[in-house]
């Protein structure tokens, strides 16, 4: 499972692990799609209906502090949920933490 989660996070990108139901799964989406994002740079992981979910959240758990979704990684660093995006993208640091990463156009 630490394989799956390290092997998503790896690069310059942005990753969101989610289930579509979640409703701050959908704010965190909402604030990231007002970003263009270069080609491969924002990743939605659906975790929803795995069979390995319980592990993959487990291990969220392990590396972030916290086993709710969404886990957003800029990078390999974790900022947060959706309230954490939807802050940090209200506070104007959201778009130079993705320009630092260079994941916009």
């Amino acid at each position: 499972m630490a394989e799956f989660v390290k092997a998503q996070i790896k690069g310059d990108k942005v990753v969101v692990f989610l289930k579509p139901s979640c409703s701050f799964c959908v704010l965190a989406k909402d604030v990231l799609s007002k970003y263009k994002f270069k080609g491969g740079r924002l990743e939605f992981v659906d975790i929803n209906g795995r069979s390995d979910m319980s592990s993959i959240q487990d291990y969220l758990q392990q590396i972030t502090n916290a086993r709710t979704v969404p886990r957003v990684f800029i990078g390999e660093k974790c900022i947060g949920g959706g309230s954490d995006v939807e802050g940090l993208h209200n506070s104007g640091q959201l778009e130079g933490m993705l320009q630092a990463i260079g994941a916009l156009q």
